[in-house]
């Protein structure tokens, strides 16, 4: 015979779902939501809590995406402290869009030590991580080829959960290598430890001189009806979400290229997400989400609220993405806040081997 006593309830996580159990009854009766179980001759009537609707719908999923780690900066190793922090978050997959290493290397050597470097990085993820390509990643000859060798292919598509997620080229064919970048990478990063405003000034000044990246991105004929291809064989997924490293919707007029993308998707449902300017930025055209990332850790081009190091986490649902800001310097482990990274997310933080060349 049960006697009566204070009902002591807990809640144990099980891969299966949640189940509630109370210490007043030999039975218990199973709910209508199979995840979530309880004894229904105790909580009959009243309960303490507000809803059985679990947001745990099969069809929802959450991924990240992490904005361009170059240019120059990378202060404090923010990029590797970005994937510790994603492993907290724990998404399903993470994507980029473009611009992980320095790139310009001028031999395969060069080349291969930086990717390298990248990839031990990348490593301490235990979810997927899908690269886009930036400029910064191809740049010449010599880094496509690297680029081809470790990766397979500079353009591509891939479905999950029924969610189709399209990874254009925007360097196809790459823009030619700035004159002096790896001199003024070298200068700019010197002057970020020594000089913060003089490393500012430096940057405008040689970001307004490049006449070459100002030009609308172009794509070859073979990658648009690649595209052209995944698209009509994949026509009713119910969402589309386009990654290029690129946002040439913010070129006035547009390019070919670009305007051939958004033909190509006009009348599914979809979300652009580019990276390159190293500052984030949203833009609602036609009803459709625009979204530029901010940095992980490469340069800051201006100031504003969209200068901020970030993750975009993104929860597919049922009806369409739901998508929200993380800065970096509010994802803490179990330990707490650490105050000793506050400048890093600053950006005030001192570097070793700044001096290094890409």
């Amino acid at each position: 015979m049960c006697k009566r006593f204070v009902v002591v309830m807990f809640l144990v996580l099980l891969l299966s779902g949640i189940i509630l159990q109370t210490g007043c009854s030999s039975t218990q009766s199973v709910s209508s939501t199979a995840a979530f179980r309880y004894d229904q001759t105790a909580f009959s009537k009243a309960k303490p809590w507000t809803s059985e609707a679990f947001k745990n719908h099969p069809e929802e999923f959450q991924f990240a995406v992490i904005g361009d780690r170059t240019g120059g900066s990378d202060p404090g190793g923010i990029f590797n402290r970005a994937m510790d922090q994603l492993n907290l978050l724990q998404p399903e997959f993470v994507i980029n869009v473009g611009d992980l290493v320095e790139g310009y290397a001028e031999d395969k050597a060069n080349a291969m030590a930086q990717w390298d470097e990248m990839d031990e990085i990348i490593d301490a993820l235990e979810m997927p991580f899908f690269y886009v390509l930036g400029n910064h990643d191809m740049g010449n000859d010599i880094m496509k080829e690297v680029w081809t060798e470790r990766r397979g292919a500079t353009y591509y598509h891939f479905l999950y959960n029924d969610v189709l997620f399209l990874v254009f080229n925007s360097e196809d064919p790459s823009n030619p290598v700035p004159k002096d970048i790896k001199e003024k990478t070298i200068a700019f990063k010197k002057l970020q430890q020594e000089d913060p405003a003089a490393a500012q000034a430096l940057l405008k000044e040689f970001m307004e001189s490049l006449d070459e990246y100002k030009k609308p991105m172009v794509m070859s004929d073979k990658q648009l009806d690649y595209f052209k291809k995944v698209l009509a064989d994949n026509p009713d997924v119910r969402w589309t979400f386009v990654f290029f490293h690129q946002p040439d919707w913010e070129h006035e007029p547009l390019g070919e290229a670009f305007s051939a993308i958004e033909q190509m998707v006009q009348g599914r449902p979809h979300t652009f997400i580019a990276g390159h300017l190293h500052y984030y930025d949203f833009e609602k055209r036609n009803g459709i989400d625009y979204i530029t990332m901010g940095p992980v850790g490469a340069s800051w081009h201006k100031n504003g609220g969209g200068n901020v190091d970030h993750i975009l986490w993104v929860t597919m649902k049922k009806d369409g993405p739901e998508i929200a800001q993380i800065t970096l310097d509010g994802i803490w482990d179990r330990k707490g806040r650490d105050l000793k990274l506050k400048e890093v997310y600053e950006r005030t933080a001192k570097t070793e081997g700044v001096y290094n060349e890409p």
